[in-house]
């Protein structure tokens, strides 16, 4: 490997051969039994089929008096039925007896019906009499009465293969009995901050030292993208110490944060390059032109860790992670690669400049319908990307975008803010 410390890169990659190279490197990880209380937001790896009909027997849908629907017929407020009172039966009790002819079974909503009747009087139309209850409204049979099977029936598929489940999904399971579904399971990442000019989070800048926000922010990104995090801590610009951290072996995914570019405190790549293969290092982007791409062996079957070096810089950080490691880990995990912004287009109130061969992440404010590239564009200027509501791409075939073109925002997130905003697309 040549050493790039302190003479730069040679050449660049395209942001797509990386892309490509990710694509081809990783997919779903193995299932694994995950509890039902703990399943939301995880992604099934089979289709689950029902074992049970839901509801398992026919119930009242609503509070009232289980009868024979037939016999309220000609029921009306002028000349009410009336009928035997049995008794009551309320959900997770069931009525020791059986309805016959004149009889009526006090119910509530949820509470299986009582053998012989096959409808539900609404309690509005009735009125009880010491052991009678005048019924002054018809109901045919099966009326106001939840069948067998009228949810889920036993057999039938419930969840796809691949979805990620959602709070009802996971309703849905406990209703039909599963108690562990097979998941896709989640990426683990080990988090490698290096830097001997770093604060942990949660202290106050002091001096020359300057406090880790890229943990912070990592932190965040990989939750959202639903990986799992090992403990860490910052560590010095010492090659032994980071090379213990890449050595690890306890992690499918490694994100090294700091020490990746040309300085002669990078020691990241040239170790990366050591332990396994450093398969991309710089990118024709702006930012993260630095960002690298490797995989370790984890020795005995376990398949090699992937390997992202992301700038120090935040923003450079932040911008690496979105388009190499968050749709790895996303992958990982069996959901889609694309972002998982919403996505909006919207004419440019100000033009941007790029250059032919580059990629560009670009920082944009709304403003009155319109998209406009911030003022500050620095890779270190991480209160742009608050300032920002979102990003547009230059692709790397554009020299720019000229004032009112139409371009493609993702949009950083979409609370009221946004509602005016028209044609939002759904994240992915």
């Amino acid at each position: 490997m040549r050493d790039v410390r302190m003479r730069g890169f040679a050449q660049r990659a395209d942001v797509e051969e990386v892309e490509r190279f990710l694509e081809d490197s990783s997919g779903p990880l193995e299932s694994e039994p995950v509890g039902i209380l703990d399943c939301v937001g995880r992604v099934l790896a089979e289709l689950v089929k029902a074992e049970c009909s839901v509801p398992g027997f026919a119930r009242a849908a609503m509070d009232g008096y289980a009868v024979r629907g037939e016999e309220t017929f000609g029921a009306s407020s002028y000349a009410p039925i009336e009928f035997a009172l049995l008794g009551e039966t309320l959900p997770g009790r069931l009525f020791r007896g059986r309805v016959g002819a004149g009889e009526a079974v006090r119910v509530m909503t949820g509470a299986p019906l009582p053998e012989g009747a096959d409808a539900v009087v609404k309690a509005e139309v009735c009125e009880e009499r010491g052991a009678r209850v005048g019924i002054s409204e018809p109901v045919a049979p099966g009326r106001n009465v939840g069948t067998v099977g009228e949810d889920i029936q036993s057999g039938s598929s419930v969840l796809e293969r691949g979805r990620r489940l959602r709070p009802q999904d996971a309703g849905v399971l406990a209703s039909i009995g599963v108690a562990e579904p097979h998941c896709i399971r989640r990426p683990t990442v080990r988090l490698v901050v290096t830097g001997d000019e770093l604060l942990p989070a949660g202290s106050r800048p002091e001096g020359v030292k300057i406090v880790d926000s890229n943990s912070v922010v990592l932190r965040g990104l990989l939750e959202r993208d639903g990986a799992e995090v090992r403990p860490f801590e910052i560590l010095p610009d010492v090659p032994a110490r980071v090379r213990e951290a890449l050595s690890t072996g306890d992690a499918d995914v490694i994100l090294v944060s700091g020490g990746s570019s040309v300085g002669t405190e990078d020691h990241a790549p040239r170790l990366l390059e050591e332990l396994g293969t450093l398969h991309f290092h710089g990118v024709s982007m702006r930012p993260s032109s630095p960002a690298g791409v490797g995989t370790i062996p984890r020795g005995g079957e376990l398949p090699d860790a992937l390997v992202f070096l992301l700038p120090g810089n935040p923003v450079s950080c932040l911008c690496a992670y979105e388009f190499f490691a968050g749709p790895t880990l996303r992958a990982l995990g069996g959901r889609s690669r694309e972002w998982p912004h919403r996505r909006v287009r919207l004419p440019l109130a100000r033009k941007i400049t790029s250059e032919v061969g580059r990629t560009d992440y670009v920082r944009v404010i709304l403003e009155a319908g319109h998209v406009a590239p911030i003022a500050t564009s620095g890779a270190s200027i991480l209160s742009s990307t608050v300032r920002a509501s979102g990003c547009v791409i230059v692709p790397r075939e554009l020299e720019g975008m000229p004032e009112g073109a139409e371009v493609g925002v993702f949009l950083y997130d979409a609370d009221a803010s946004y509602a005016e905003i028209p044609d939002l697309e759904a994240p992915v």
